[in-house]
C-alpha cells in the first residue's frame, strides 16, 4: 500500500532564500532514493514563507529508510534555526 504525506515548513523572513536551497536539495537527494513515487516541493502564494512537499512512497518501508537517511538528519539540523513553527507532517492512505 502506498503512503502519503505532506510536510508544511514556515520560514522565517529572513531565511527563506537559504531555506529554499535547502528544501530543493532535499528534493533532489530524495528523488534518487528506492520507493519514491513522489517528491514535490510547493510554495504558498498566500502565505509567505510557508511551503509545503507532497511526498508518495512505494511502502512504509522505503518511507522509513528515507526517515532514518543521514542526508534528512542534516537537513533537518539545518533547517531548524530557519523555522518560525515546527513542521507540520501529515500521513495518510489515498482514500479515493
Amino acid at each position: 500500500m502506498q503512503i502519503y504525506l505532506s510536510a508544511v515548513f514556515h520560514i522565517k523572513e529572513n531565511a527563506m532564500m537559504d531555506a529554499i536551497e535547502l528544501l530543493k536539495k532535499l528534493v533532489i537527494e530524495t528523488r534518487k532514493e528506492q520507493g519514491c513515487v513522489q517528491y514535490d516541493l510547493f510554495e504558498d502564494h498566500r502565505n509567505k514563507g510557508v511551503f509545503f512537499v507532497h511526498e508518495n512512497w512505494q511502502s512504509a518501508e522505503d518511507l522509513h529508510s528515507h526517515q532514518v537517511s543521514d542526508y534528512l538528519a542534516d537537513f533537518r539540523e539545518d533547517i531548524a534555526p530557519m523555522l518560525e513553527n515546527p513542521t507540520i507532517v501529515y500521513m495518510g492512505n489515498k482514500l479515493f
